[in-house]
């Protein structure tokens, strides 16, 4: 299968932080792609290398066939992105943002009206086209912000964390969205923290770490690497206390149980004990030592280098 995004050993350092130390991807054509990390952990600096914002200091990086470097102008082309905030003008309506858009990329008038329509009727937003997008929901903007991106028709969507801030419904409502982008045949580069989000849409996935790839594969290869069956102390409310890993056999579920019944807590009036399968959340723990929403104190390095702040 082509490839629509490959890069080797991209460096990137932000003052005395390494942020990205070799990483290398492989982004199949036609797929869902999500990279996971914790916060800081230099996903939004990847993409931005991707999507040619800002210049790696090592590494080389193609994108829809063109090297990022060499041809930024081809890639610009091919790529559309949406970032962590909306892009939309508040004071316009729905139609009004996307056929301005339309009108920007060199569409014609009627062109521009027609593609606004078409992407209005795709996103649900049809009955709010008419009113003005600052009183649209927090889903509903993320849902015109993805519809801007695509005014043009291109062969790979940069979506980092797009659903931070949505609440459930809102959050579902776009997964459905990016599903249907790839179901059209379009290559998408997701980064999340939420890691349910990754295991429901995509085809691959890779965990950052230390600003590496510390692994990658399906979600169900991922979940494999943990072992069998987790065995869970729960407390009268149900909240977890304590979680131990097993092999999936007999004996080890059996040795777990006996270990939970040692620990703090197990004694307890209501206290009860569950098995469950790993998690995505299972593997991140067991790769980064850490959950996928702590991370370093800041993620300022990711947001104000001069070479980002001239690039926007």
């Amino acid at each position: 299968m082509p490839l629509a995004i490959e890069a080797h050993r991209l460096r990137k350092r932000f003052g005395r932080t390494d942020v990205l130390a070799g990483l290398d991807l492989a982004v199949p054509a036609g797929t869902v792609f999500a990279l996971l990390g914790p916060n800081g952990a230099g996903k939004t600096t990847t993409v931005n290398i991707l999507t040619t914002l800002v210049r790696p200091d090592e590494g080389t990086v193609s994108v829809a066939g063109h090297d990022v470097l060499a041809r930024p102008d081809e890639v610009r082309r091919r790529i559309s992105l949406t970032g962590q905030s909306a892009a939309v003008h508040e004071v316009l309506t729905g139609t009004e943002n996307l056929v301005m858009l339309g009108r920007l990329s060199g569409l014609p008038v009627r062109d521009a009206r027609d593609r606004a329509a078409e992407l209005l009727e795709r996103f649900d937003l049809t009955d709010a086209a008419g009113r003005r997008v600052g009183t649209y929901s927090g889903g509903m903007r993320r849902r015109l912000d993805l519809a801007l991106s695509l005014v043009v028709a291109v062969p790979v969507i940069f979506l980092d964390e797009p659903t931070t801030g949505l609440d459930t419904r809102s959050r579902q409502e776009l997964w459905a969205v990016i599903r249907s982008l790839a179901a059209d045949g379009a290559t998408v580069f997701l980064t999340t923290q939420y890691l349910e989000e990754a295991d429901r849409l995509a085809d691959r996935i890779a965990v950052l770490d230390h600003g590496r790839i510390a692994a990658e594969g399906t979600a169900d290869e991922l979940k494999a690497r943990i072992g069998g069956e987790v065995v869970e102390l729960r407390d009268e409310s149900g909240a977890v206390l304590a979680e131990l890993p097993t092999d999936g056999t007999v004996h080890g579920l059996r040795a777990a149980v006996e270990r939970i019944d040692l620990l703090p807590g197990a004694a307890a009036v209501g206290a009860t004990v569950a098995i469950r399968r790993p998690s995505l959340d299972d593997v991140f723990l067991s790769i980064t030592g850490r959950d996928a929403v702590s991370g370093p104190e800041s993620t300022a390095h990711e947001t104000s280098a001069p070479e980002l702040q001239e690039a926007k």
